[in-house]
């Protein structure tokens, strides 16, 4: 009896030293399942469960008003803006990891639940593109055989502020040092091909899209540089990355909508494909300087051609000898895409809740920097005649009137690492009429306010278990014990 007693008692002292070990990692996987909810949550449902909300607005067709005839196909279209890829010059890491991730599961969602037959990019893609792919970091004592390369000063400040940059594409330099280019230097951080390879490859990884759905984007200031910035060699390397037939020179694009012409009804030029359904003039606002240069002057001397097409096609009936015979582009009125919006003079008549925030409404843009000239903005509207504009640039959503009606509605960022709440529109098209709506993705400070939320419960529950804290719901029953007892 004693042998049995023993044996007993060292088996219940046994699942006595069990129970603490399986209360452990009870209280472990409930500490784990509830870290897997919320970043599944945070990082993958909740773009889904924001934009289900988003759908695609309805714009009235001849049908629907009653009138004879088939309905105008509706072409379904995403624009976007401002997404901003960090670089290797300005991005942390870590930046860049949370910032893309964000902006590839909202677009992704957004191709899967939408389904866009056309997405346009409105500008500044990338934040350092202007730094990009020919710029070497001087440090900040530059030795003198790289002084001797800048003749003329064409080194400029680094962004980081801590050192000055070359830019071995400047004519200057190229004059003096022909070599440099070419050259291997190692001296600090080199701004290589391979840093533009990378952002480019980067892009792609987040933006990518089915072979059905066509991406187009207009050149931003962060992408090519401001006027005093641009050079060819950057306008052509950002052509060559999302168009091959030259965006910058392609400025008229029209999409034939889906079962409305066959492939061989739509016919090419070098600079734009027409069939008879819709038009999108794509403009590189920042070669809008107006002070002659030369690529300014090719930049106007395109959009005039593209003007005197235009105004040949609305002439059906009687078609003025100088139009010829050649390629007629839609009669409709086109649709002007551009990162620079035309000249206003503020944000105060903007409204919503992500327009400019109060202190910068009434701050006055400065033309050529935050908006077009007030001449640039004239001869678009003038030469090309829109019925709509889209543009980019400002980070904040404004819609406004020029001329005679024509509606201008500014893109609002894509990226959280401008704006709290980012958004894109998205627009069905016919070729007579348009509707807008905005879509809006998840808002950051419900992501951090689930975390911080989730963060304080997992130490509760840490606590509680630990024997620090009493449990809420046995001192919730123990209170209400209490309340009725009395």
């Amino acid at each position: 009896m004693a042998a049995g007693d023993m044996a007993s008692t060292r088996l219940g002292a046994g699942r006595q030293h069990l129970r603490p070990l399986k209360r452990r990692g009870l209280v472990l996987l409930r500490l784990t399942a509830i870290v897997f909810a919320v970043l599944l949550f945070c990082e993958f449902l909740i773009y889904y469960l924001v934009i289900f909300r988003c759908s695609w607005p309805a714009v009235k067709t001849p049908a629907d008003a009653g009138g004879l005839g088939t309905p105008e196909p509706v072409l379904r279209v995403m624009f976007l803006a401002d997404s901003h890829l960090l670089g290797a010059v300005r991005g942390h890491w870590l930046d860049k990891l949370r910032r893309e991730w964000q902006m590839e599961r909202a677009f992704q969602t957004a191709l899967w639940l939408l389904q866009p037959e056309v997405v346009f990019i409105l500008g500044d893609i990338f934040d350092e593109g202007k730094w990009s792919s020919s710029q070497v970091s001087l440090g900040p004592n530059p030795p003198s055989s790289l002084r001797e390369c800048d003749p003329a000063g064409a080194a400029g400040p680094h962004p980081g502020g801590t050192h000055s940059v070359l830019d071995v594409s400047a004519e200057p330099v190229l004059r003096t040092c022909p070599d440099l280019r070419a050259s291997s230097l190692s001296l600090g951080s080199v701004r290589g091909r391979q840093a533009w390879a990378d952002d480019v490859g980067r892009f792609w990884k987040i933006f990518r899209h089915p072979p059905h759905v066509q991406l187009r984007a207009v050149a931003g200031n962060h992408d090519i540089g401001f006027h005093y910035q641009m050079n060819t060699y950057k306008i052509k390397r950002f052509e060559k990355v999302f168009n091959p037939e030259r965006l910058f020179s392609w400025k008229g694009i029209n999409f034939c909508v889906p079962g409305t012409q066959s492939p061989a009804d739509c016919t090419g030029g070098p600079w734009l494909i027409s069939c008879p359904c819709l038009s999108f003039v794509m403009v590189n606002s920042v070669a809008l300087e107006g002070d002659g240069c030369d690529i300014c002057s090719g930049a106007e001397a395109e959009l005039l051609e593209i003007s005197h097409r235009l105004n040949c096609s609305r002439e059906q009936e009687h078609r003025p000898q100088e139009c010829g015979d050649g390629q007629r582009l839609p009669a409709s009125a086109p649709i002007l895409l551009q990162h620079f919006p035309l000249y206003r003079r503020n944000d105060a008549n903007c409204s919503g809740e992500d327009a400019a925030p109060p202190d910068e409404k009434y701050t006055p843009f400065k033309e050529r920097y935050d908006v077009l000239s007030q001449e640039a903005s004239r001869k678009l509207l003038w030469w090309l005649r829109p019925r709509l504009v889209l543009s980019g640039h400002t980070h904040s959503a404004c819609e406004v009137l020029h001329g005679a009606g024509v509606l201008e509605v500014s893109v609002p960022s894509f990226s959280w690492r401008n704006r709290n709440n980012p958004s894109f529109i998205m627009g069905s098209i016919t070729p007579t009429e348009y509707a807008l709506a905005k879509c809006y993705l998840p808002c950051e400070d419900t992501v951090l306010t689930t975390y911080c939320t989730a963060a304080g419960g997992l130490v509760l529950l840490t606590l509680v278990h630990a024997g620090l804290v009493a449990s809420p719901f046995h001192f919730g029953w123990n209170m209400l014990r209490k309340f009725k007892t009395t």
